[in-house]
């Protein structure tokens, strides 16, 4: 069987026993169960050619026990397992596939420091495989590998280079100087890296997967709602930052699910601005790109708005011309659609919007990028993609995504077009002679429309039938943005001494 059929089997399989428990996770609520764990490593095995010895590394205990832990997340998806300096390994013959999970055993004294530790003797009844202790990981791995096969690994793995290749200079992660100790040790035995099947499993998401997401993405947009009765002038971009994250644990969330981002005025125009520590000012834009991480996994919402609660005509512009976007690719969103063509009904509108109100020269414009290069003017107020999967990771795996592999029924993924109008971009590009016709032309537009950064995100899941966008919850029109941020609602008192300190250092 080829690699991308045997792939395609394990899926398959893995979506059946996913259905099943996922009726059982939407009775018992968002959760996924023991079986759908089993059902996933099943798949693994089965992706693989041939026999041989399956281990996958978990994440290593933080330096300092009072940093936070997180799991990998492959080793997450595989086993639901949470604790620090775990392994497991899947010994795979024929049909058959034995099942270890090496732990760190109970010891009270640590445990008073990091909390209860399952340990080997809560491995079996929680997990269904049987516990070894981690130290005893190596042991068995050079009693399995003795005879030669296979050995395929998962975990914080780089590509190319080792310990056994001679010259070799890169810079090798923890689990890389593992292998490459095995791979010492075991010359006769061939290792490959199969991260990229796990990736395979991954974007197939299952019922109870999707629910996760699902109250993920609820509770995200529950945010940006209180987030749009607490925006004023004079609040500071960190006030609607915690807002927003202290509505994401009063819900339940695990907390944001990456740096949470509220740029506004200049900093609505930096892609991935989070010190958020700015005073918002009335006439403005404030950007906010905030979600929460909810029972292991990522929603990712973005809304822009004004910081006084009414649009400016300018303002309205650069937000309808977004909006249409965003709102041209989801009419392309159903099964059997590939991720490009929502790219090019978004990135069109975007064109010809940006055309229209003077900011590119025409829908197919180039400018003078560096080196002999032309690229698109579009580029210069939209520079990244419309959007990407997400799941266990914000930016979630999903082989094939954005341009070969179409959507399925249970793809989950952002919509995030995006305009970004920076004050001083006509003193950045090149200067050519074309680039100097440009600046000439787009000089009053760009005068116009100076630090309006807009990105509108949301959350889709493909259904049978079309899509859900579990982020709706969050306005998103400018008539509803209005209305919706004219519910003014209180925001705790602050220590009015403390923050003209902070503007001092801070300004």
């Amino acid at each position: 069987m080829t690699f991308a059929r045997s792939v395609r089997a394990a899926v398959r399989l893995l979506l059946l026993v996913s259905m099943i428990s996922g009726a059982l996770a939407t009775v018992a609520g968002a959760q996924v169960t023991q079986a759908e764990y089993a059902a996933r490593r099943a798949a693994l095995a089965k992706s693989l050619t041939g026999d041989g010895v399956i281990l996958v590394l978990g994440n290593r205990e933080p330096k300092e026990n009072f940093q936070n832990f997180w799991q990998s997340e492959h080793f997450n998806y595989l086993t639901g397992f949470l604790e620090p300096e775990a392994a497991m390994v899947m010994v795979k013959k024929g049909d058959t596939v034995e099942q270890f999970l090496f732990v760190e055993p109970r010891d009270p004294a640590q445990e008073v420091w990091t909390g209860a530790r399952l340990g080997v003797e809560g491995v079996k009844p929680k997990t269904g495989m049987t516990g070894r202790a981690a130290s005893a990981l190596r042991a068995t791995l050079d009693s399995l590998l003795a005879q030669g096969g296979n050995l395929f690994t998962v975990g914080d793995l780089s590509r190319g280079g080792g310990a056994d290749v001679p010259g070799s200079t890169a810079i090798r992660t923890a689990d890389d100087q593992f292998v490459d100790q095995l791979k010492l040790a075991h010359r006769n035995v061939t290792v490959s890296d199969a991260g990229n099947q796990v990736n395979r499993l991954r974007g197939a998401k299952s019922a109870a997967e999707l629910a996760l997401i699902r109250t993920a993405a609820q509770v995200s947009a529950k945010a940006h709602v209180q987030a749009m009765h607490a925006i004023a002038p004079n609040l500071a971009e960190f006030e609607i930052q915690a807002l927003a994250e202290y509505t994401f644990r009063r819900n339940g969330a695990d907390g944001p699910s990456y740096g949470s981002i509220v740029g506004s005025g200049p900093n609505s125009t930096t892609l991935h601005y989070n010190k958020d520590d700015r005073f918002m000012k009335a006439g403005e834009m404030v950007n906010m790109d905030m979600a929460a991480y909810y029972g292991g996994y990522s929603a990712d919402i973005t809304r822009t708005v004004p910081v006084n609660g009414t649009f400016t005509p300018a303002q309205k512009d650069i937000y309808q011309i977004v909006l249409d976007a965003q709102m041209a690719a989801e009419r392309q969103v159903k099964a059997g659609t590939r991720f490009t063509t929502l790219n090019d009904s978004a990135t069109a509108v975007l064109r010809n919007g940006l055309t229209k109100v003077g900011l590119i020269e025409s829908p197919n414009a180039t400018y003078d990028c560096g080196n002999g290069r032309s690229c698109s003017q579009l580029s210069l107020y939209y520079m990244h993609g419309l959007g990407h999967p997400i799941g266990l990771d914000v930016h979630d795996v999903d082989v094939g995504f954005g341009s070969t592999a179409p959507l399925a029924v249970g793809s989950a993924f952002t919509i995030e077009p995006g305009i970004y109008v920076r004050e001083n971009l006509l003193s950045i590009i090149p200067d050519t002679p074309k680039n100097a016709e440009l600046r000439v032309k787009v000089a009053a537009g760009l005068k116009k429309y100076a630090n309006i950064g807009v990105r509108v995100e949301d959350d889709y899941i493909v259904t049978a039938t079309g899509f859900e966008r579990p982020t709706s919850e969050a306005p998103r029109t400018i008539a509803d943005i209005e209305k919706e941020m004219a519910k003014k609602g209180p925001i705790p008192a602050r220590d009015a001494a403390t923050v003209e300190a902070y503007k001092k250092i801070r300004p």
